[in-house]
């Protein structure tokens, strides 16, 4: 699990990216985990958390989708 002092998206999208799944810690959102290159919502997971999620990944699919069409 790496950690993360702040909210860095791009860095935390390329961190995924690379491992493709796992778990981080980012401060003041705490663990997030992620599996086949997705960050995964839990069911309990506060509003601040599942904004974060639905940016992480919409990166993810903006860096993937150019590679895709290659």
């Amino acid at each position: 699990m790496r950690k993360f002092p702040v909210y860095a998206p791009k860095l935390i999208v390329k961190h995924v990216m690379i491992f493709l799944s796992g778990a981080i810690w980012v401060k003041d959102l705490g663990l997030l985990e992620f599996d086949k290159g997705r960050f995964l919502y839990s069911q309990k997971s506060l509003p601040k958390v599942k904004q974060a999620v639905s940016e992480l990944n919409a990166l993810i699919e903006a860096q993937s989708a150019p590679q895709q069409s290659t």
